[in-house]
């Protein structure tokens, strides 16, 4: 009798994504799920996820491993109203974890905020599929939750920028961006929701975020190497865009593209002028001007400086810009060889000094 082989049960496919790099995307997940989420059992959960890319596939796995007992639901296998009671079974301080190669809708359902309400914890992750290949490794790595790093940091940074009186961004080649006023109260996106309202959000994190109390006061030049197009991708002109700004607003562009020149139009189109509003201290260390994903949202997170530009910022109010016209907030990123808080380094060579 001829011996009977044994079936290696099948390996799980997650296309270009290899099994180590879910194993990573596990490894991660738990660390944010425990450390930063602070969920944990008997606490329900809801993972709703699509299937439409291999960055999602290979997340929904890593949950499945993490979550062993939240329900799975594939966005694309069911009918609005089953997912909506999904999340009305759930209780206060529950999870609910959105894996999304676009972005979800359900009507008028506003997910993210409409779960807030209901005092649920979020795990968002959007636009998956904008971020192919090596982006995608590029993205389970900047999920990793480092809480020395992300709060002694960010909360270094936070009490830095809250008593400055200014600062600088210089960009290189004498190009400097003064702030000449002090800042609003710094925000941060540092994985500690202790003093928050809501627990979770967007991931990856890692940002402290402000802009000058006097959108006046800000002047001079800053080169730009990377800004969000009309799609909300990133786009990376040939060398970098110089900006001249003046009282607050770009008054100049030298070296510009075709494509920033379309989003200066649409926003002076509706707005009238083009204001630079939030001053961002990305902090995220898997991304970098070296290694970059497509997501404009996700790519805001990395290690360095972004501003945006456009006259909207949902967090910070300015008497003379209405809310109501207000409507672009475009991210640029600024060649970065150094930031000053008053007279004070605060990063320089790829890093924060704080």
């Amino acid at each position: 009798m001829p011996p009977i082989e044994t079936q290696e049960p099948a390996t799980p496919s997650f296309g270009t994504i290899a099994g180590e790099s879910v194993d990573v995307a596990q490894k991660h997940l738990r660390d944010i799920l425990t450390i930063a989420i602070e969920h944990a059992p008997p606490r329900a959960a809801v993972v709703v996820a699509d299937t439409r890319c291999d960055l999602a596939v290979a997340l929904t796995e890593a949950y499945r491993r993490c979550l062993p007992t939240a329900s799975f639901i594939d966005f694309d296998a069911v009918a609005p109203d089953a997912v909506l009671a999904a999340f009305a079974r759930l209780a206060p301080g529950d999870l609910v974890v959105l894996i999304q190669s676009t972005n979800f809708r359900l009507e008028a359902f506003r997910l993210r905020v409409e779960l807030f309400k209901r005092s649920l914890k979020v795990i968002e992750h959007p636009h998956l599929s904008r971020m192919p290949g090596a982006q995608a490794d590029y993205y389970i790595e900047s999920l990793a939750y480092d809480p020395a790093y992300y709060r002694d940091v960010g909360y270094a940074l936070k009490a830095r920028i809250d008593r400055a009186q200014g600062g600088v961004v210089d960009s290189g080649g004498g190009e400097r961006l003064v702030f000449a006023a002090p800042f609003e109260p710094a925000k941060l996106n540092i994985g500690d929701y202790s003093e928050m309202n809501n627990v979770g959000g967007q991931f990856p994190i890692g940002e402290v975020f402000t802009e000058s109390r006097d959108l006046e006061a800000v002047n001079g030049r800053v080169r730009i190497f990377v800004f969000g197009d009309t799609s909300f991708r990133v786009n990376k002109p040939e060398h970098a865009i110089t900006l001249v700004i003046a009282k607050g607003r770009v008054n100049e562009v030298i070296d510009s593209t075709p494509d920033f020149d379309e989003v200066l139009a649409r926003i002076r189109a509706d707005e009238g002028e083009v204001w630079l509003r939030e001053l961002g201290f990305g902090m995220n260390r898997a991304f970098s001007p070296e290694r970059m994903v497509d997501d404009i949202g996700t790519y805001e997170r990395m290690c360095g400086i972004h501003l945006s530009l456009g006259a909207k910022h949902g967090v910070y109010n300015k008497p003379n810009i209405r809310r109501t016209t207000a409507r672009y907030h475009i991210d640029v990123f600024a060649v970065t060889e150094a930031v000053y808080l008053d007279d004070e380094l605060v990063y320089r060579d790829g890093a924060w000094r704080a």
